[in-house]
């Protein structure tokens, strides 16, 4: 089965309409402003204003519409073998106060759902990480006395609801999914209803202090000038290298397929097997649900998207007896070097605050944020505030994976300028096809449309100078250092860059 080169857009915003909240084009003046309108800082704002607070929604594109709007919305606690990581690396007091932060959004989600009346197809199910080869059972066993030690509902078991055997799975009781554009289009009319301001289509460029208060400026013009500073982009706009260096991204394509009823799972599920294998349904219509399958993770710009997606495809109908696959989306996310979010005050920043660093476990992580964030607002931080703390740093538990970031970072930096001295020709590129190339004495990023026109544009990226990469199955430019992407015109599609890439002239 050949993927095709543009994945459409994913179930959750295909089956939900559109926004069209209006964008910053003059001076706003608010409280607090949360930069971005994903899970977090929609959240974020909603409880702040549910609190009595002013606050103000800034997003750079649609609400709901990045990360948030392509992830495959488990609401789990369950994130990989995290509990026994934690208990080693951190105490078994830490990988408590994950779980809390963890089952707690869980049910803070069901309550505001069922408070607001909200139909966003919430279902309990059970959560597991499995492993088909016997070389991965002794790390489940310890991970489930682990997660239960931390207090989950956690077992060891050999039974899933998997149509394929395997050697060992921990199972975690009373977890959810949900669809998170139904659940956080809901979140944003109440917020406004409560007062507060949702904008769209309003890039932050720019964050300064003046007489006291934080000014962000907005790409065309407008500002919002505010007493304090959420950032739910993700990649943190405006950050110090501190948390810079210890965020690597990652990307990860889904596939999605109708699936009868009677053959669904019952379940999420996760591996690390196979280059992670991500497994879910979701309700699809009288008699049917839709499979939902994720993996083949890879850092943006990998030259072999279009060939991973065909994988995950083959993968999904190899194992499942599934319809044609209706949905291929990509989502992605940051993990941190100690494995745990970045969520509080920004270090050396007095009234800025970030969430980020996810590790692809953004639904409850950024509900746990939000709560985060507001209470220590206003003055009663949670009990694991401590353990997310941005300004927190472990040498020694860090070192190997800061050194590796470091690395692999510093030789794209260096190393992508290399293998592109010698002149290339634009006219090798097929329709549809990108390359980086030297032309005129620098490195462009080149792209032939179907049209037969060429798109020509410079292959450094504007956040930090990395080389792009082509992404042949999104038909995108997408830097392997931190994540930034652009269209093959160089309008940035997602940050952390503020700035496109600049267009080279041609004939």
């Amino acid at each position: 089965m050949n993927a095709p080169l543009v994945p459409p857009e994913s179930y959750w915003i295909a089956s939900t309409q559109a926004t069209a909240y209006p964008p910053v084009e003059d001076r706003v003046a608010t409280e607090v402003a949360v930069i971005g309108a994903g899970i977090t800082g929609l959240c974020t704002a909603w409880e702040l204003a549910r609190a009595g607070r002013s606050v103000a929604v800034i997003e750079a594109d649609r609400i709901v519409a990045g990360v948030t709007g392509n992830t495959t919305a488990k609401l789990s606690a369950q994130h990989g073998e995290i509990y026994s990581h934690l208990r080693h690396a951190f105490g078994a007091a830490a990988a408590r106060n994950y779980a809390d932060a963890q089952t707690g959004a869980i049910e803070h989600v069901a309550a505001v759902a069922d408070e607001l009346g909200i139909d966003c197809e919430l279902e309990r199910a059970p959560s597991f990480i499995y492993a088909e080869s016997e070389d991965g059972v002794a790390a489940l066993r310890d991970e489930a006395e682990a997660a239960r030690a931390a207090g989950l509902h956690a077992e060891f078991t050999t039974e899933t609801g998997l149509p394929y055997e395997v050697a060992g799975a921990v199972r975690v009781e009373n977890e959810a999914q949900f669809h998170p554009r139904r659940f956080l289009l809901a979140l944003a009319a109440d917020l406004v209803a409560h007062g507060g301001q949702v904008f769209e289509q309003s890039r932050v460029t720019g964050l300064e202090r003046d007489e006291g208060r934080h000014v962000l400026a907005v790409q065309g013009g407008g500002e919002v000038r505010c007493d304090e500073v959420v950032m739910a982009t993700q990649f943190p706009v405006f950050a110090p290298m501190k948390i810079i260096a210890r965020l690597t991204p990652r990307r990860e394509p889904v596939v999605a397929a109708p699936i009868a009823a009677s053959a669904d799972p019952g379940g999420m599920y996760l591996t690390q097997e196979e280059h992670v294998r991500s497994v879910r349904t979701a309700p699809y219509g009288e008699g049917r649900r839709l499979l939902i399958v994720a993996g083949e993770k890879f850092t943006p710009g990998d030259p072999d998207t279009t060939g991973r997606l065909d994988r995950l495809s083959a993968w999904m109908t190899g194992r499942f007896d599934v319809g044609e696959i209706e949905y291929r989306w990509a989502a992605q996310d940051f993990t941190t070097t100690d494995r745990v979010p970045f969520v509080g005050r920004m270090p050396g920043e007095d009234g800025v605050y970030v969430a980020c660093g996810f590790g692809g476990w953004g639904m409850t992580n950024g509900v746990a944020a939000a709560r985060t964030i507001a209470d220590t607002m206003a003055g009663t931080p949670p009990p694991w505030a401590g353990l997310f703390d941005p300004g927190r740093f472990h040498l020694l538990k860090e070192a190997g994976r800061l050194a590796s970031a470091g690395a692999k970072v510093m030789g794209h930096y260096l190393g992508d300028r290399l293998p592109h001295a010698a002149p290339s020709d634009p006219a090798e590129l097929g329709p549809g096809e990108g390359a980086v190339m030297r032309l005129d004495g620098g490195l462009r990023a080149v792209y032939r449309d179907e049209d037969g026109g060429l798109q020509i544009v410079s292959a450094t990226c504007t956040h930090m100078g990395c080389i792009v990469a082509f992404n042949d199955a999104e038909r995108t430019w997408e830097c392997p250092c931190h994540g930034s992407r652009y269209a093959t015109s160089g309008a940035v599609l997602q940050g952390p860059t503020t700035k496109p890439l600049e267009p080279h002239p041609h004939d």
